[in-house]
């Protein structure tokens, strides 16, 4: 059953709340992999999800939190599987701007992104230079879909350590817009490269409808 907020209940101080459960979901899912506690605290930690997972299904939506603008004026999508702030899954990856309108981010993966012993799995980093690379073509003014996305590891990427990921816009043409990016060390030590072709939808070229652009 899907239920709208009371009228009494703020929406911001409830997405605040969100995001404070959702960090402690993450907390839960690191724990999770990291565990070696005995046959018999698993099965009663996993009893005592059970209930909590009841409570929370008590009442929900049918699909994640939507795309909306905040409170600042700027576009945020607490659902998103790689920024949200109400998603679990999400590191979340926290993207600036820069002054030359690319993009940055400083991130750390998680114990939970392994794929190669003691490394991220190559689609996490692939799905963090989509996101990176969709929102330099954003801030250059055209926003549009992923068509294409290669990518070169050049190096293991760890999990646990600080990382740095930029992405820039560097042409278009028509409805065609190219980024590259990469993730690295601190050091600018490039672990992965990426370069991506996103095409704008006609609905976003004409205003004629379709959703807000977001990746």
């Amino acid at each position: 059953m899907t239920t709208d907020l009371a009228p009494a209940e703020d929406a911001d101080a409830v997405l605040a709340a969100l995001a404070v459960l959702t960090q402690q979901a993450r907390d839960l899912v690191d724990a999770v992999v990291l565990t070696d506690v005995p046959e018999s605290e698993i099965a009663a930690v996993t009893a005592e999800l059970a209930v909590l997972t009841r409570r929370l299904r008590a009442r929900h939506r049918d699909s994640p939190q939507p795309f909306e603008l905040g409170p600042d004026g700027l576009p945020r999508h607490a659902g998103n599987a790689v920024t949200g702030s109400a998603n679990p899954h999400a590191l979340p990856l926290v993207v600036q701007t820069t002054p030359e309108r690319t993009a940055r981010a400083e991130l750390s993966f998680r114990p939970t992104h392994e794929g190669p012993p003691a490394s991220v799995h190559g689609g996490i980093s692939a799905m963090i230079l989509d996101h990176m690379l969709g929102h330099a073509v954003a801030v250059a003014g055209v926003a549009g879909m992923t068509a294409t996305l290669t990518l070169r590891y050049l190096r293991p990427v760890p999990y646990g350590e600080p990382l740095v990921a930029t992405a820039e816009h560097t042409r278009s043409e028509g409805r065609k817009a190219w980024a590259e990016g990469r993730i690295a060390l601190p050091d600018g030590t490039a672990l992965v490269e990426a370069l991506g072709l996103f095409v704008t939808p006609r609905t976003w070229a004409d205003g004629s409808g379709g959703r807000s652009p977001s990746s």
